[in-house]
């Protein structure tokens, strides 16, 4: 007679749970569930301390003048989460309304950098509306002259091309726009205040000087554009003749948009406003960004009563 001692399992997909071996052993009545193995169960839950109520405005910032313009204008304070991210948030009041606004910087340029930070504000703050704002090129002489502003809820991106032999190369534009009540908010506020709407500089330098804001399409892609005659350039203003302005981070926007219909939540609107910092040509430099970012961040202030 063989005397066996132990756990014998015969078969496959075995599942033991509150097991105890040895003397005096003991088993926890409490478990911890496992997790699902169905495809279609979705993606694990949000903890606790980041489900809370959604907020009502996220903004996504490039330069560390645009995140502090940002945080002046909106009179934001820093919070750090526990993962290390670092946020800045407060509340925005005017005439029948107080909001919860929260801001962040990306970690670099561009499309990628600006996706990942959308996806942070949702994860932690879920907010209804998105907002990016800062400084961008313009292409136009005669509206997105330097410390204007253009307001957009349309964006051109310009990086998808062919190449074909003989240095033929074919551009293919994407053209996206903001959701509809965006877009009816923004033709209010042009509607109360003319186009364009015309505001006093928000530097003392230039407090006694009036820029202006224009709506417009803003077209985006990787490149830095410092070249007039760049066929980037001409292909915007052959595509879309209100192009004005240009940046490198509007279309990762727009894009996260359309991919984040997906989630349960209703979507977010968005909406970028960009000052004008520079008109993409030889003269680019940095020595504006501080006027172009301190109007943009002040006209997102004039909009939200419409937005929100």
């Amino acid at each position: 007679m063989t005397n066996n001692r132990g756990i014998i399992s015969h078969g496959n997909n075995n599942h033991f749970s509150n097991i105890a071996i040895g003397d005096n052993a003991q088993a926890s009545t409490t478990t911890t569930p496992l997790p699902s193995a169905d495809p279609t169960a979705g993606p694990a839950a949000v903890p606790a301390a980041e489900a809370e109520a959604r907020w009502d405005l996220g903004v996504v910032t490039i330069l560390s003048e645009e995140l502090r313009s940002v945080i002046d204008e909106l009179k934001l304070t820093l919070h750090k989460k526990p993962s290390g991210l670092y946020f800045y948030q407060g509340e925005h009041t005017f005439p029948g309304a107080t909001l919860r606004v929260v801001a962040t910087q990306t970690q670099s340029q561009g499309q990628r950098s600006t996706m990942a930070a959308l996806e942070n504000l949702r994860r932690h703050y879920n907010p209804r509306l998105w907002a990016l704002v800062g400084v961008g090129g313009g292409i136009h002489d005669d509206y997105a002259r330097i410390g204007n502003v253009i307001v957009s809820t349309d964006v051109v991106y310009y990086e998808n091309r062919k190449i074909n032999p003989r240095g033929d190369t074919r551009r293919r534009g994407e053209h996206r726009q903001a959701p509809a009540q965006v877009v009816h908010a923004v033709n209010a506020y042009f509607t109360a205040h003319g186009t364009p709407a015309r505001i006093n500089g928000q530097m003392p330098a230039h407090a006694g000087n009036e820029y202006e804001v224009y709506p417009g399409v803003i077209g985006s892609g990787e490149a830095v554009i410092a070249d007039r005659a760049s066929d980037i350039r001409t292909y915007l203003t052959t595509y879309h003749e209100k192009v004005l302005a240009v940046d490198m981070e509007a279309g990762g926007l727009s894009q996260y948009w359309q991919e984040n219909s997906v989630h349960g939540t209703a979507n977010p609107g968005w909406i970028v406003i960009r000052g004008v910092s520079d008109n993409a040509d030889e003269e680019k430099g940095h020595s504006h960004h501080e006027l172009a970012a301190r109007n943009a961040a002040h006209v997102l202030s004039r909009l939200l009563p419409y937005l929100c």
